[in-house]
């Protein structure tokens, strides 16, 4: 219920038109009113309901003031206002002009904020490292493309081509097509020309406007041409991200590898008025090529975004942090962006690897904090994303809602969520048919669920809407729809001033610190150059490139891990003796000549290829910390009741190793090894009866592997499952078989991969 004098102090205050004032007094002055006719709880989410849903059927009287309402909703002009989206990836790009990597953007290209709000300006975020991007990232020392070329495209606005090349409608939706075919076109294999690659783009140039198939050739030339650009070519590679690059590497003088933040700016801008997206539109988050790091819930930290669904933790992520190559910063462009925005919405996509990365760039959150004037929209997202948000941080047991979303979010952003956001606009589930959730179900997606007081106990403001496309419910899939999302942030904005709100009640656990940079200020490739440069040692070229391939998706590999290697072979099945009685790795690493031996059919399966070049990579680290290894028969009166394992160590000065004496001694007790009293070299465990058991240097090996990607070693990923039970229900024995587990996962954060820094501890 709506009651008239309230409402009619509140209009006192309106700084929107004066139609929609009088419309919203009519709509609101009965204590049953037209507007209680629509199925919402606040105003302004009936006020969305009814610009999307329209009038509901009902007596004239009740409808007629509802149909001026939703006429002058519809009238409020937003092509003067200034809007600033971030994110990264299809959340962007959807909410900016529809997700220009599905195909069905061919069919409606010019939707979305582009079109009711043309001052749009998307900030992306760069630390993507995978597919096309990730192959460019091998040769040149960028930021992430990806996201930027796909934002790019979903930016192309129709009024921009009419203006700039004099088309009609018809042939700047034909325009759009051969541009969508030209930006996405991948291919596997080096092209030969340009023609061909036009060619099997599908991409047709006389439907293109003169200026802008100069302007493309152009740069398509360019690629062929440029020394720095050739190179990428041999890789596969998605055109439309070889197109941004050639942009960039134009504005970028002589034959310098690194663009300066100027050229990566300017070429962007120049591709951008050149499809028609409008100059400036779509910037990057920094200039300063970075990786993501994620740390678990578990201990485990990992580099690399890449890592955060293709390598599946079965633990929650905890938190987020951004390394960037070298000092970051703010572009200019960007920073008086968000000062003069007047609606700045934070878009849907990954939870961790999306917004989050964005503000870790310095000055970036408290450019957003700083203009307080501006409307702030957060966007839920849709689904549960596996490897994200399908386990929650500190509660492993319950569903993923809206309200451990935002914990996330204030978790992770420096200084927390205060200032930049109101209001969370989001898909109410009770608008989705109950047997399209089941089926999603049947998939194992899961929607994230809008506990609606837990956000206002936050201190913000959910808005639920219809913001889903009615044209893919029909085809049984639920997303964003660009159109309807675009009309809910206009009226978000034609009635910000009844939204009513709170202040916020997280607090900032996460104070803004220094940046965290690269110790070595190396870019991906210079890091890929460098083990390149390491690996003058004896061994196949299959094996080189498989193992430079590895050391490439595991950024967490340091380059001394590599020290005690000397060659790596390959031994034939036929010709393989070593004993397969504690495991199944075909691979180890032998201290007496310092070679990694795998056999040889491993490597036609590259999981098994994988494991045995970490597990003996994991085992180098140890080289030859052993004098004397050996099992001797325990036994009591005369009857078998175990063995003993015995090792010792060479004298420190004789070692060669990764680790000091006080880690190497700390290893060994972490693995259940007994330092002898008289002997501080001589290690020994006790193993009953018929048990297993794992030598330290082939659990070093496990462990090592199991780190980077736990889908490697199911045997340690059974033996860390005790991680994931609640404490409160496990015995004493239990108890300490977990802190020894917590344990281990330190010592190989802290000590095998240096991640040290004090801010992971806290």
């Amino acid at each position: 219920m709506y009651q008239k004098a309230d409402m009619t102090q509140k209009i006192t205050n309106l700084t929107t038109a004066e139609a929609l004032v009088a419309s919203l007094q009519k709509a609101t002055a009965a204590r049953f009113g037209p507007l209680d006719l629509l199925p919402r709880r606040t105003l302004v989410e009936k006020l969305i309901e009814l610009v999307l849903s329209g009038t509901p059927r009902g007596q004239k009287s009740m409808t007629e003031p509802l149909d001026e309402l939703a006429s002058e909703l519809d009238e409020q002009d937003a092509s003067e206002l200034k809007v600033v989206v971030l994110g990264g990836g299809s959340g962007l790009s959807n909410m900016v002009g529809g997700d220009s990597n599905n195909k069905g953007w061919l069919q409606s290209p010019f939707a979305g904020l582009k079109e009711i709000f043309p001052k749009t300006k998307a900030i992306v975020c760069v630390t993507d490292d995978g597919g096309s991007t990730g192959e460019l990232l091998k040769d040149l020392p960028l930021i992430g493309l990806g996201d930027i070329r796909h934002v790019l495209l979903s930016s192309i606005q129709k009024a921009n081509l009419i203006r700039l090349y004099g088309l009609n409608e018809s042939r700047a939706l034909k325009v759009a097509r051969c541009l969508h075919s030209l930006f996405t076109h991948r291919f596997q294999t080096e092209p030969d020309s340009i023609a061909g690659l036009l060619a099997q783009s599908g991409c047709a140039l006389p439907e293109i406007p003169e200026p802008l198939v100069e302007g493309l050739t152009d740069l398509l030339e360019f690629i062929f041409t440029d020394p720095r650009l050739q190179k990428v070519l041999a890789r596969p590679h998605c055109l439309g991200n070889l197109l941004v690059a050639a942009a960039i590497y134009k504005q970028t003088p002589g034959l310098a590898e690194q663009p300066a933040e100027e050229a990566v700016l300017e070429g962007l801008k120049r591709l951008a008025a050149l499809i028609g997206a409008g100059e400036g539109s779509v910037l990057p988050c920094t200039t300063t090529p970075a990786h993501l790091k994620m740390l678990y819930g578990n201990g485990v930290l990992v580099t690399g975004e890449s890592k955060s669904e293709g390598g599946y933790r079965n633990a929650a992520i905890d938190r987020v942090f951004v390394e960037f190559s070298d000092v970051p910063h703010l572009p200019r462009e960007v920073g008086l962006a968000l000062a003069e925005a007047d609606i700045i919405i934070f878009a849907p996509g990954s939870l961790y690897t999306s917004l989050i990365p964005i503000l870790h760039v310095p000055g970036m959150a408290e450019a957003v904090r700083a203009n307080e004037g501006a409307l702030k929209v957060l966007v839920a997202n849709l689904w549960v994303q596996k490897g994200e948000t399908d386990l929650i941080w500190n509660d492993m047991r319950r569903r993923f809602h809206v309200s451990d979303m935002i914990k996330a979010y204030d978790r992770n952003i420096p200084g927390g969520i205060t200032g930049l956001f109101a209001q969370v606009l989001l898909l109410g589930l009770r608008d989705i048919p109950g047997s399209i959730l089941q089926s999603y179900a049947l998939e194992s997606k899961m929607p994230i669920f809008l506990d609606r007081g837990q956000v206002w106990q936050l201190g913000l403001m959910p808005v639920e809407a219809k913001i889903f496309s009615q044209a893919a419910l029909k085809r049984r899939w639920v997303q964003h729809d660009p159109a309807a999302l675009a009309k809910a942030v206009k009226v978000i904005w034609s009635v910000r001033e009844y939204a009513e709100r709170a202040d916020v009640a997280l607090g900032n656990p996460y104070v803004s610190r220094p940046p965290l940079i690269c110790g070595e200020r190396l870019t991906p490739d210079q890091r890929l150059r460098r083990f390149e440069d390491l690996l003058q040692i004896p061994m196949v070229g299959t094996v080189r490139s498989a193992l430079l391939d590895i050391l490439w998706r595991h950024g967490d590999i340091r380059y001394d891990h590599l020290a005690n290697i000397r060659g790596i072979e390959l031994i034939s099945e036929a010709e393989w003796s070593r004993c397969q009685q504690w495991d199944r790795v075909y691979s180890f690493f032998d201290p007496q000549d310092g070679v990694i031996r795998i056999r040889e059919d491993v490597f036609h399966d590259q999981r098994k290829q994988e494991l045995a070049l970490l597990v003996a990579l994991g085992q180098s680290l140890l080289g030859n910390y052993a004098r004397i290894k050996e099992i001797r028969p325990l036994q009591d009166e005369g009857h078998d009741v175990g063995k003993i394992f015995r090792l010792k160590l060479h004298e420190e000065a004789e070692r060669a190793t990764f680790f000091s004496g006080a880690e190497l001694s700390e290893y060994l007790t972490l693995v259940r090894m007994h330092q002898a009293e008289h002997d501080p070299l001589l290690y020994t465990r006790v193993v009953n009866g018929r048990e297993g058991f794992t030598p330290p240097g082939m659990l070093m090996g496990l462990i090592y592997a199991w780190y980077l990607d736990n889908r490697l070693a199911a045997h340690i990923e059974y033996k860390m499952a005790i991680t994931r039970i609640p404490g409160s229900n496990l015995v004493p024995e239990q108890i300490k078989m977990l802190s020894r587990r917590q344990e281990m996962v330190r010592f190989f954060r802290k000590v095998v991969f240096r991640h040290d820094a004090r801010r992971y501890e806290q």
